[in-house]
């Protein structure tokens, strides 16, 4: 991912500090001096005087006590910090770091305790560190983040001893600070590696100049039988005496905006499918196998909201266009415009989609489709690839967000990509055993119908419409980009 070192959070220190005056307690070798002192009851049978020596014992104890919490060291003797090693990404494993750095002359024992919200962990981050003396000790832990957007880091929590044990001290860092996290951040890299590799505009330029759907001129060279006769230069051949050729290339510089719906719709969650068919296997409109990346859907555990499978496939579809040599817009809006930005290119402009799509936010109510498109058409008035990533609603009229998308058509050519319902296609699949499987296998076949029928209706007049799984969103969103690029369609 570009720049990354600017998406990780900043590193936080700071000098632990007591919560009050005498914040302490008790340790376990305390309280077993107090139980040894119950060994002056038995020799108390023959001599009750032995009993005072009890009280005796155990304001020893005390003063034991009170000696070990004096000498241990105040707590801003001790300096905490938390460094985050990568971007904090969505449902990807990233790695924290805890340093304690004692500035005391004695050995310490030291329990810590990050406050994190459960979103990023299930589990409060817990470890007892041993720090020698004017020393420091190191902790790690892994976070999972389930939810994008800003959270909030707390404080870390410590509680330390002495060798001796007999009494601890309570401390607080004041490390709070806000943590942004990001879509899935390593779906981009994998397909921009691939693009490298194989798919990369510069490297598969033979290729279309064989195939000819590119239409941006390039060079001249000599003519090949497997040339098309529009494409021989008469200029050049009247000057050279024999016949010439035009190779083009794919255009550049041509203009991708991705728009994601944040309405209620996209607030459903689901798992994306396991096995196999988590392989890339998408079909282009009217129903042609089209070949592309051959990679994983990046098969995610937990179940994660539509949206979250919408920004992760803009982020990566925003990414593919920026190394291919386009300018990439974006617009996220539900029942209001949440973000724009107008199309453009290069590192800073991607950071500010992948900043602009952690925050975005779904809304509980049916999102303003008409705006979306209205914005667009305002502010935006060259031809572009419009990718609108949404999904239909279960009404008897046509939904209005591709009564939205018609009005798109005569300007732009729109990839309109519905994110579907992996558990509808599962209960359309099983073959019902009872009345009531039986009633929700015909639900389940009508909607799939419906839903075929508006997405082949835009089609019709002239959208690229097409329903994929979650898990697919992404690796569908990049081929089908590529495939319009590659046939010259924009």
């Amino acid at each position: 991912m570009s720049e990354p070192r600017r998406l990780i959070p900043s590193p936080m220190s700071a000098p632990a500090a007591g919560t009050r005056r005498w914040a302490g307690a008790f340790q376990w070798r305390f309280f077993l001096a107090l139980l040894l002192g119950l060994a002056w009851i038995g020799p108390a049978w023959w001599n009750h005087r032995i009993l005072y020596a009890l009280p005796v014992w155990d304001a020893g104890v005390l003063v034991a006590w009170l000696i070990d919490f004096r000498r241990l060291p105040p707590p801003a003797a001790l300096q905490v910090s938390r460094r985050w090693n990568e971007p904090p990404s969505l449902n990807l494993d990233s790695r924290v770091e805890l340093l304690v750095e004692n500035n005391s002359a004695g050995e310490l024992e030291v329990h810590i305790e990050d406050d994190l919200p459960a979103t990023l962990c299930e589990k409060l981050p817990r470890f007892t560190l041993t720090l020698p003396a004017r020393g420091s000790a190191r902790a790690a832990y892994t976070i999972h983040p389930n939810t994008r957007g800003d959270l909030k880091a707390g404080r870390v929590f410590l509680r330390y001893y002495g060798p001796v044990r007999f009494a601890e001290r309570w401390a607080i860092a004041e490390l709070g600070q806000s943590v942004r996290i990001f879509p899935n951040l390593r779906e981009p890299e994998r397909f921009t590696l691939y693009l490298v590799r194989s798919r990369q505009i510069e490297q598969e330029k033979r290729l279309k100049r064989l195939m000819g759907r590119g239409r941006e001129f390039e060079s001249l060279r000599e003519y090949r039988e497997s040339d098309e006769i529009r494409d021989i230069s008469w200029p050049a051949t009247a000057r050279h005496r024999k016949l010439i050729s035009k190779v083009y290339q794919v255009e550049r510089s041509q203009s991708v905006f991705l728009m994601v719906d944040a309405g209620r719709l996209m607030l459903a969650r689901t798992r994306p499918p396991q096995g196999p068919q988590d392989l890339f296997s998408t079909q282009g409109s009217g129903g042609v196998p089209a070949k592309g990346i051959a990679v994983s859907s990046g098969m995610l555990a937990a179940p994660l909201m539509k949206l979250d499978y919408a920004a992760n496939a803009a982020l990566s579809l925003a990414h593919v266009a920026l190394h291919s040599g386009d300018t990439t817009g974006l617009i996220t809006y539900g029942r209001r415009l949440q973000s724009f930005l107008p199309a453009a290119r290069g590192a800073e402009h991607l950071r500010h989609i992948m900043e602009q799509l952690a925050l975005v936010s779904g809304e509980s109510v049916e999102a303003n489709h008409g705006l979306a498109a209205d914005s667009l058409m305002t502010r935006h008035r060259r031809r572009s690839l419009v990718v609108w990533i949404t999904d239909l609603a279960e009404t008897a009229a046509t939904p209005g967000v591709i009564e939205a998308a018609f009005r798109l058509l005569p300007r732009h050519l729109v990839l309109f990509a519905v994110v579907g319902e992996p558990e509808l296609r599962a209960l359309a699949g099983r073959r019902p055993d009872s009345p009531a499987r039986m009633y929700q296998y015909v639900a389940a076949q009508e909607i799939i119908q419906r839903r075929e029928i508006l997405l082949r209706r835009m089609r019709e007049q002239g959208a690229l419409a097409m329903e994929f799984l979650p898990g697919q969103l992404s690796s569908n969103l990049v081929n089908h980009y590529l495939q319009i690029k590659s046939r010259g369609m924009l």
